[in-house]
């Protein structure tokens, strides 16, 4: 995700919304199964519900009065493009693990879905070319039956300041220059910043400070997302994204509260964590510097986020994966629920099969059963971050 390990992005509720998404990320996480991250599986093989459904993707010319997205869906493609032509992209799939899934399949792959996406004028056909010509590698899930965890991530925006004062407190850092040269493991969290988050300049953080923001909740969760876009106290925006992080791992605070008997999974609502934190906020004191991991920033310069395979994210149709599993900037097809306004402006889940591309990945995601959907920016999107949490399938089509 715009997130923990990889990224280079006003009022309480949407501070507590940001770090739902993240607690739910972390929480509904499962190791690796050992079984194949990914195995191919013909339309014989699959289910019934699975074959009615699979590739139709209607919010491409639009659905329920709203817009088709199809411009944006060619950008995110050319984004992958961009990508595979590049030594890194090179480098990372003379590594890649599962067999037959190649550079060079995946960036033909994805030229002629480009192809078909401009060339179909419905969702019914451009399911059938893609049946036809593609072949869909299917993730093992968590379970190793294919069963895939979902949640969501967005772009925050929030205020800031140039400069410290009594409403600007809580900074962003720059990356170490000789972070190279840090003993390890790093130092914690707690170390770094002390356990107010507010005693940075007194050691090997001093002078590093690139921006104040006004509440402790939202330093530590642009860490989290991994990049924001601030509005400047002095006037005008700022974008911060992911400049490098300590050798600390990541730790969900959602996990850390399960643990501590505050919640059950099942409670591990938004509500509950907006009574909990606003009845008892010193419990940040407690319970934020539980995540070890630090995350440092630089100023992206009103750049677009950015995804750790290093081209923009697009909203609902990036996603972040295990990168040590899944092929990165590769086209594929997510099958889960996701939140949407119904007629009262109220958010309720509906099912989408979605054709994304893979160019992200986070601390949260971790196995072949974890996908974080970017939802875009802003408060809207980070209301339906907040409330995504299904499961679904998630596939990858390539060529025959």
């Amino acid at each position: 995700m715009i997130g923990e390990n990889w990224k280079l992005i006003k009022i309480v509720r949407y501070q507590l919304l940001t770090i739902a998404c993240c607690i739910l990320a972390i929480a509904f996480s499962v190791p690796a199964v050992a079984v194949p991250s990914l195995q191919p599986v013909s339309i014989n093989q699959l289910q019934a519900t699975e074959l009615e459904s699979i590739g139709l993707d209607a919010q491409i010319w639009g659905e329920n009065g709203q817009p088709g997205d199809r411009q944006l869906l060619l950008r995110s493609i050319d984004n992958s493009l961009r990508y595979l032509n590049t030594s890194a992209a090179a480098s990372a799939y003379s590594r890649y693990p599962v067999s037959g899934i190649t550079r060079d399949r995946v960036r033909r792959s994805l030229d002629r879905f480009r192809q078909l996406v401009v060339s179909s004028t419905t969702p019914a056909q451009l399911q059938e070319s893609v049946k036809r010509e593609f072949v869909f590698y299917k993730s093992s899930g968590k379970d190793g039956k294919g069963t895939v965890a979902f949640t969501g991530y967005f772009e925050p925006t929030y205020a800031a300041s140039r400069t410290p004062n009594s409403e600007y407190r809580y900074p962003l850092y720059r990356v170490p220059p000789n972070l190279g040269s840090w003993s390890k493991p790093h130092p914690t969290r707690l170390e770094l910043e002390g356990a107010d988050a507010l005693q940075g300049s007194k050691g090997l953080l001093r002078g590093l400070e690139l921006v104040w923001l006004r509440d402790r909740f939202q330093a530590f969760l642009v860490q989290v997302q991994g990049s924001a876009r601030l509005q400047l106290a002095e006037g005008g925006e700022m974008t911060v994204g992911f400049a490098g992080k300590t050798s600390r791992n990541y730790t969900g605070v959602g996990r850390e509260l399960v643990k501590d008997g505050k919640f059950t999974l099942e409670e591990l609502t938004l509500p509950k964590l907006t009574a909990y934190f606003t009845s008892f906020p010193a419990e940040m004191d407690k319970y934020l510097p539980k995540n070890q991991s630090f995350v440092f920033f630089r100023d992206t310069n009103g750049a677009l986020p950015t995804g750790s395979i290093g081209v923009p994210v697009t909203a609902e149709r990036s996603i972040a994966t295990d990168k040590a599993l899944m092929p990165p900037g590769a086209l594929a097809l997510i099958s889960t629920k996701l939140p949407y306004p119904n007629a009262a402006g109220k958010l309720e889940q509906n099912a989408v099969n979605r054709y994304v591309l893979d160019q992200d990945t986070g601390g949260a995601i971790k196995g072949a059963g974890r996908v974080d959907v970017f939802m875009g920016t802003g408060n809207l999107a980070g209301d339906r971050a907040g409330y995504i949490n299904s499961t679904g399938e998630l596939y990858y089509p390539l060529l025959k």
